[in-house]
């Protein structure tokens, strides 16, 4: 009988000469394959296994990691590297996404009944601006040494967004006055990862340089189920059509505008979807650094042209 590390050296092998390759069907449609990774050891299987890029940049393991607020050095150090990994690709570092389940010992924070409802997301940054503010000073400088792009988390209104960018645009201003280089075009998108900023997207598309749609948020708060809890999980579907038609909305509105979209959910692996989010136009798909190489199999093998009926009917 073959063991379990074995089937997996042999899946590994199989998928090896997939590297170089583009992530392209066989009638001609691409899409960039990224990663999602958080530390150095999803940074180096990124690497190993030709990632397009970093479609999302989980930092929030920078605070929880530490006894005191992470320093701006700290964190610099840490983005460095990150861009530094991937030269001439894009790096998107997502703000910090925390909230009140995840205590830090630096900070007071109020217990909530249900966190997810609660202070997270942009929510904990415009609450705790001396954090976000550090952060965005770090990426800023970062940028000076890469493609890297900033996303903010949980947002819900435009009025949201103006404000974040007010705060950046004031880290901005403060670096150049000190001559401390990054760049200034560096670009900012917004995660879609409620209802709200789904059916906003036609507004919100006109703030930001791209979208990231957070699949596994979105849909716990398009169908009102906890995905954290395990009694739920008969009543979390992912493939609900609610849940695809918000993102077929979103990528309606963020092309419209002329902006990219990219999905950086659980979703993104699913091949049993990926026929519809290519034949909606999803520009990037992000995934764990494991899953890169399976998933460009699946779009090589793919004919949308032969499938695109048959997906777009999961949306009607």
């Amino acid at each position: 009988m073959v063991n379990l590390p074995q089937m997996e050296y042999q899946r590994r092998q199989m998928l090896e000469p997939l590297k170089g390759l583009e992530n392209i069907t066989t009638d001609g449609v691409r899409v960039r394959l990224c990663a999602n990774i958080a530390t150095q050891p999803d940074i180096a299987l990124a690497q190993e296994n030709d990632a397009d890029g970093v479609g999302l940049m989980r930092s929030e393991f920078i605070y929880l990691e530490n006894m005191a607020p992470p320093a701006e050095e700290e964190q610099l150090e840490i983005y460095r590297f990150a861009v530094e990994s991937f030269p001439g690709k894009r790096v998107v570092i997502r703000t910090m996404d925390l909230q009140s389940d995840k205590q830090l010992p630096y900070l007071y924070q109020t217990k909530e009944n249900n966190p997810a409802l609660g202070i997270r997301g942009v929510r904990f940054a415009m609450t705790y601006q001396n954090l976000l503010r550090t952060q965005l000073r770090a990426i800023l400088q970062a940028s000076a040494f890469g493609k890297a792009a900033i996303m903010f988390p949980m947002i819900v209104s435009e009025q949201e967004v103006r404000a974040l960018k007010g705060i950046l645009q004031e880290e901005m201003a403060l670096l150049k006055k000190n001559q401390i280089p990054f760049d200034p075009e560096i670009e900012v998108g917004v995660m879609i990862e409620t209802p709200a900023a789904a059916l906003m997207s036609d507004r919100l598309a006109k703030e930001v340089d791209f979208f990231s749609i957070g699949t596994n948020d979105l849909t716990q708060y398009t169908l009102a189920a906890d995905r954290q809890n395990p009694q739920m999980e008969p009543f979390y579907e992912p493939q609900h059509p609610a849940v695809l038609r918000m993102i077929a909305i979103t990528v309606k509105n963020a092309h419209a505008a002329g902006k990219w979209v990219g999905i950086c959910g659980e979703l993104a692996c699913d091949h049993t979807l990926l026929p519809l989010f290519l034949t909606l136009g999803v520009d990037e798909l992000s995934v764990p650094p494991a899953f890169i190489l399976s998933v460009r199999q699946y779009i090589r093998q793919m004919d949308l042209s032969k499938s695109k009926q048959k997906a777009l009917e999961m949306i009607l």
